[in-house]
């Protein structure tokens, strides 16, 4: 017993750690912010970070890499589940801009930080992407057949770049901003 609740405040505090850095990270940059800082935040001392993470790096490293795989999971689920291609067009950019508001300390950081990750981690995540972008393009693909590779390609990315936005124009407790840009979305990727 005592176990599990020591394992569960661990897990708990590592959690904090990790929402109170993508915060920091997101509003002052990664190299801008102390590893006092980042305990303070939390309530502890600087250097207890290293009983959560081996180094200030290797938290951003986790933020970026787990915030690609959550998206990718997500992705997936959803292809998964949705019957049609086109519903599935639709619930993948709902998804999207339902992550990029829930978290755009994240998405700000990625905008910013992620060249800086070390080599191991950078691949790690810019596979995830691809990853992403390779189901994304399947659904687009199916609903657009006569679209070239690199027309989908470049629509592809430009909605990305457009729903990761959503942080500097959508309210998180306002649809409205979210509403627009979805429907910006999906004209940029299926209109003519």
């Amino acid at each position: 017993m005592t176990r599990t609740w020591r394992a569960t405040l661990k897990a708990n505090r590592r959690a904090s750690l990790l929402r109170s850095a993508a915060h920091l990270f997101a509003e002052r940059g990664f190299a801008a912010v102390s590893t006092i800082e980042l305990g303070e935040a939390v309530g502890m001392s600087g250097p207890a970070l290293y009983n959560y993470f081996p180094s200030k790096e290797a938290l951003l490293c986790e933020l970026l890499v787990d915030a690609s795989s959550r998206l990718l999971a997500g992705c997936r689920d959803i292809l998964d589940e949705a019957a049609t291609d086109g519903e599935r067009l639709d619930r993948l950019i709902e998804f999207h801009l339902d992550f990029a508001t829930a978290d755009p300390d994240v998405i700000r950081i990625q905008d910013r930080e992620l060249a800086q990750l070390p080599r191991e981690a950078n691949h790690e995540v810019r596979s995830l992407q691809r990853w992403y972008v390779q189901e994304w393009d399947r659904v687009l693909a199916a609903l657009r057949p006569g679209m070239s590779d690199a027309e989908r390609q470049t629509r592809l990315l430009g909605v990305f770049g457009l729903l990761n936005s959503t942080p500097y124009s959508a309210s998180p407790t306002g649809r409205g901003a979210g509403s627009i840009l979805a429907g910006m979305a999906h004209r940029a990727l299926l209109g003519d």
